[in-house]
This record gives C-alpha cells, structure tokens and sequence, in this order.
C-alpha cells in the first residue's frame, strides 16, 4: 500500500477484507501551520525520507471544544468528547488530508473532496461520520477529507500581520489551507487511482460556506470541476466586520496577557510595531489563545470567509449574479428540519432560554448512551424545556421556532443565489430537500431531519456517530435504501455532472424543480421550493 507523493513515500492500509477499500489517513498537505506560519498561506509540506507510515488520523485542527468537536488528546469519538466541552482541544499541527479508493487497480476514478462543518470554528475528519470507506466502496469514487484551520487561527484579518501579499493580507488562511488541500489533489491523486480532471468539492454547513467560497474565488480556478454545497450558502463576512474582529481579539489577548488594560490598549498598540504585534500574537500558545477566545462569547465565532476584494470578491452574490464565477454544475441540499439542531438559541427569540431541557454535556452522555432498538424511556418533555411545549404549538412552539429557524438562516439567501447560478447554468443545477425523520421517538419530533443528518446518509455511516440515536433496526430498511438512492447519486454527479441514475427511481429534475428525499420513497415536487 506504499504511494509516491510530492514529499514522499506513504504506506496505508489494506482494508480490503472489511470495507473492500484502501485507505491512506493523516497525508501532509502542508507545513505545520506555527510560529512563523501562524496567520500565514500555507506552504507545500517538508519532504521526508523512506516511507511515512499513513494508517491513522493526524491531529485535529485546534478548537475550542463543543457537540461537534474532537475528545481531549485527539481520542477516539466517545463519551470522551464531551470531556472537552468548553476548554481547548486539538493541535496546531493539522493540516492533513486522507484519502480513500475501492480496493484494486482502476485508475481515472472521480475524486471527491469533503470539506467538514461546524461553524468554522470546529469540527474534524476523524468524526465517524465522515469515514470515507462506504462512499468510496459503493460509489466507486476516491474520497478525501480534510482538516483546514479553524476560528480565529484560521480566519484573521489583523492589519499587523499584513505584507503586502494578496494571500496573506485576505485573513482566510483556512479558505487557503483548503486550496492548498486541492492543488495537493492535483499533483498526487493519480498515485491513488483518482482522476485529477474530475474533482467534486462537498462541503456541508460551514463547509458548504467554504465550498460556495471556492465556486467564486477566482484564486481556485481548475481545482475543482464540480461542487456539492449541504446546508450552506454565500454567507461570508465584510472586511470591516472581519477586522473589528480582529482588533477585539488582540485587545482581549493584550489584556488577558497584562500588556494592557481596557483604557490603554490603544496606547499599546500605538507603542508597538506592526512586526512586534505579529511576533507576540504568533509566540501566544494555541491553549492560551483559545482559552481567551472561550472566556469571552463576544469572540467565540470567528468571521469565516471574508469578502478581502482578492481571495473572494467585495460583493459575492452579486458577482455570481453577473456570472462572475467558477461555472460547474452545482448540487445544493438541505434538511427539511435543519433548526432544531440549534435549540439552544430558541432563547434569544422569546426570553425563555435553551430550548434543549439539558446541558450540553448531559445531551452528549444521553445521546451517546442511548440504544434506539430498546423500549422506550425517553418523551418529548425529558428533552425540550417546557416553554416551548406542546411541540406542534402555532407560532412558538418547538417545531414553529425550528421551521422558523430553517427558513431565516438557512433558506431565505439561499433561493436567491441558486437563483443567479442557474441563470447561467441551467442545466447544471440541481436541489434536493431531505426529509428522512423515521427516528424512534423522541427523536422523530426532537430533531426529525435536522441540520447534519443527510451527511450520514451521504457516507452510508451508520454505526457510533452523532447522529446514532437515529438508527435503530425498526428504519433500517428505509434508511439503506435511501442512502443507496443518495450515494448513487452523489457518485453519478461526480462522474458526469448529473445526479440521475437508475437506482433513484425517479428523474430528478434541475432547479427550480427539486427532489424530496424520505425513506418511504423518494419523490418529485415540480413547483420552486
């Protein structure tokens, strides 16, 4: 299982006799990304003598813990994860990739690219869901996933770390880590049995944000041929909101750190040189610098992608509008339920606090615990706080706060901007809703199709995951099938552009027709969503 890559040799693993493919985990795609290095573009990855062993995950990207982040040490993903919650987590040394094929000499297969999600500000390739093995297997397709640097180590756009360099100056190192990410796919997927000419991006949440990024930069022209946005779209920060960021955060390092209080920040910075600003920020250690972040809410959400006039252009919608933008046919998906995974917030909307009844970490260890084929012990009320109970009430109830959710934040921009694509790509732009809810209760009303939920289905992973409590043998059938149904038709875009195949059961029409996905059967609304 030994490949020759650009910096070396790397040995992966036979995984033939289990899932029928071959995989190489925790491949370099750039230099650990450290002192210097830190708030800079990557640069191509150190060259290494004999045979790098590639059998396991490299670190995941330095976070601050939450639901969808790594366990302390880079632990495997259980009840452990939630140990992190609230405290740093992960490794500066994260720019890997991993790569999966079917088992065999095909060559010229699609590749496609998954990009995670999770606010950019968390999130990992060793999170079960995003095993490639199934997808490779059943799509006949090469699979990589990547690991791109997160929250305010990965999207900063501080004025002293300029110099004059285009992508250094833009702030969107992580938009940079995952280009540098493909320019490593086009140089070395061959090695690998995959076509350099077809690569497919998916992203899903903050990586559809990242995936809808590289459709418009003009910087990641010829990286990818085709492109599957899940639950997110142009949503990108301006550079002044970017930089009010940036300035909010060195004013909490500097006073966190007793170089300044409140009243002389300004002061402080006025004494110090551009040079001397980057070499302190850099020389903070990443536990300390997310530990200041966490203290304050304020800094918890990094900008994301930001709209710096280079990288991504000042005015993104409109752009596209004008077909301004790298054209490939565009896959777009959505949950029909995507809000009730943000219960918490609910609060922010009435006053009444979290619409999930426990904590965090109390929801993880109930989740993680919980056996879906087992009798029942679980209701609607051990879940959602009373406030917003019964769960079907008009106007404030759980699933009214939830669709509302759905719509503003996920729905309402999005129409638009798929809108301007197909304008220019007609026959290239396809939709889907996901409407699988089959769960057992309580979970059919708790989270039903939620935000996440299709991208189990997409990599036909089914075991310890997140999304576990969803499957239960009583749906098994159902959901199989449809994501048989939904892995032919992720592998028949990449190949060709066109989600269509025999197994769907049906002709999946372009924009502004889209397909509706359920277990029961999958089905066709010819109207706009």
């Amino acid at each position: 299982m030994v490949r020759q890559t650009t910096a070396g040799k790397i040995e992966g693993v036979d995984d033939s006799a289990d899932t029928g493919t071959w995989s190489w985990k925790g491949v370099p795609f750039a230099k650990p990304p450290v002192g210097s290095l830190r708030w800079a573009p990557p640069a191509d990855p150190e060259p290494w003598e004999g045979v790098r062993a590639a059998g396991k995950f490299g670190h995941s990207c330095a976070q601050g813990g939450r639901y969808f982040s790594p366990a302390p040490d880079d632990a495997p993903f259980g009840m452990a994860v939630r140990e992190g919650f609230g405290k740093p987590v992960g490794n500066e040394d994260c720019l890997t990739l991993n790569i999966w094929r079917p088992a065999g000499d095909t060559a010229k297969l699609p590749v496609i690219v998954y990009i995670h999600g999770g606010s950019n500000i968390s999130g990992y390739t060793a999170d079960p869901t995003y095993d490639g093995a199934q997808l490779a297997k059943r799509g006949n397709v090469v699979v990589v996933t990547i690991n791109y640097r997160l929250g305010a180590l990965g999207w900063l756009d501080l004025p002293q770390l300029k110099t004059g360099d285009a992508r250094n100056d833009s702030g969107n190192f992580a938009l940079l880590d995952q280009m540098q990410a493909l320019r490593f796919v086009q140089a070395n997927i061959g090695a690998f049995g995959g076509d350099a000419g077809n690569v497919t991006v998916m992203g899903q949440s903050a990586g559809a944000v990242n995936t809808w990024g590289l459709v418009v930069s003009p910087a990641s022209t010829g990286l990818l041929h085709k492109a599957v946005p899940l639950s997110g779209g142009i949503s990108f920060a301006s550079r002044a909101d970017a930089q009010t960021y940036a300035k909010d955060l060195l004013k909490a390092i500097a006073i966190a750190e007793g170089k300044a209080t409140g009243v002389t920040f300004e002061a402080w910075v006025a004494s110090q040189t551009d040079a001397q600003i980057a070499a302190y920020v850099r020389g903070v250690a990443a536990d300390r610098l997310l530990t200041i972040v966490l203290a304050d809410p304020a800094l918890h959400y990094a900008p994301g992608p930001i709209e710096d006039g280079a990288m991504l252009p000042r005015n993104s919608p409109d752009e596209v509008d004008a077909g301004r933008f790298n054209k490939m046919p565009l896959l777009i998906g959505n949950t029909r339920d995507e809000g009730t995974l943000f219960g918490r917030t609910f609060g922010e909307l009435t006053g009444w606090g979290s619409g999930f009844k426990l904590s965090a970490y109390e929801q993880f260890g109930m989740e993680y615990s919980f056996d879906p084929d087992a009798a029942a012990t679980l209701t609607v009320a051990d879940l959602i706080s009373a406030p917003y109970l019964p769960a079907d009430r008009a106007r404030d109830g759980w699933k009214a706060l939830s669709d509302l959710g759905t719509q503003t934040v996920f729905l309402k921009g999005l129409f638009p901007q798929i809108d301007s694509v197909a304008r220019h790509l007609p026959t290239q732009t396809w939709y889907y809703r996901f409407d699988w809810s089959q769960q057992v209760a309580p979970f059919d009303t708790v989270y039903g199709a939620t935000h996440g939920l299709d991208t189990a289905f997409m990599f036909h992973n089914f075991g310890p995951n997140l999304f576990s409590p969803s499957f239960g043998e009583a749906n098994r059938p159902g959901r199989e099938a449809l994501s048989d149904a939904m892995v032919g038709s992720l592998s028949a875009f990449a190949r060709t552009g066109n989600p269509n195949h025999p197994g769907l059961g049906v002709t999946w029409p372009h924009w502004p027709r889209k397909i509706l996905l359920d277990a029961s059967k999958t089905q066709l609304q010819n109207s706009a969503p």
